[in-house]
């Protein structure tokens, strides 16, 4: 598979501090990567300058061989879509939280309904259309933030800690679901969590970011048989067996 994503050379830096390094990283179009590593590791950070929310002072980002810098925002935003821990959903009905961002797209009304319906289906969450967001669970409240990122297709989805603090069985749920649908969609995708055995059940590789520095990329089982330096190690030592 030809890589739609490639990193060279990119450093972070905030308020004149460098915050983070990635000397080199592809992702290949339909593989998920999940970064991993500590709280304040960096790993937001590198989503954010990968989705064009945050710049970079140094190195490069292309995706589809074109850096970063030269696309029209506008455009590269249409192509990529995010999930945030937080589903920051609209005071209004699921089904228009989910429809949005086509209405915003100009797609037409009968295609919208369509694939509403469609995400809303694959999420498990076709009964709770009319429901109001502000009466949503905090599960079904993530099923609609993931539906509402899906139904636009993107060629690139950004998931920022995509399984939020709720309650073990929902967890484990949501976590069963979103594995299944990484790997029927076979869209290629950018995930990030701090729990290693997550991103071993969702991605296809994992990209271990410590102290601001992406040390590891690799299958999880690989990272785990052998950490790349001491620094890999002591976070795998933090993992739940």
């Amino acid at each position: 598979m030809s890589a739609l994503v490639r990193v060279s050379g990119l450093r972070v830096r905030r308020s004149g501090s460098l915050v983070l390094q990635v000397p080199s990283l592809e992702v290949r179009a339909g593989e998920v990567l999940a970064l991993v590593g500590p709280n304040g590791a960096g790993k937001t950070t590198f989503l954010l300058a990968l989705a064009q929310l945050l710049g970079h002072q140094e190195g490069e980002i292309t995706f589809s061989g074109t850096p970063l810098r030269m696309w029209d925002a506008l455009t590269y935003r249409r192509k990529i879509s995010l999930v945030f821990q937080n589903p920051m959903l609209l005071d209004m009905s699921v089904a228009d939280n989910v429809a949005l961002g086509l209405k915003f797209r100009g797609i037409p009304s009968a295609q919208v309904k369509v694939r509403v319906h469609h995400w809303l289906r694959r999420l498990g969450i076709e009964a709770l259309a009319p429901r109001r967001a502000v009466e949503l669970s905090g599960g079904e409240a993530q099923r609609v933030s993931l539906a509402r990122a899906f139904v636009l297709e993107p060629e690139l989805l950004f998931l920022d800690e995509p399984l939020p603090g709720l309650d073990p069985p929902a967890r484990a749920r949501l976590l069963d679901d979103l594995a299944a649908l990484l790997a029927e969609d076979h869209r290629t995708a950018i995930l990030v969590t701090h729990n290693l055995k997550e991103a071993a059940k969702l991605s296809d590789r994992v990209a271990v970011i410590v102290a601001g520095k992406l040390r590891q990329v690799g299958p999880a089982r690989e990272i785990k048989a052998h950490p790349a330096d001491r620094e890999v190690a002591a976070f795998l030592q933090t993992m739940p067996r």
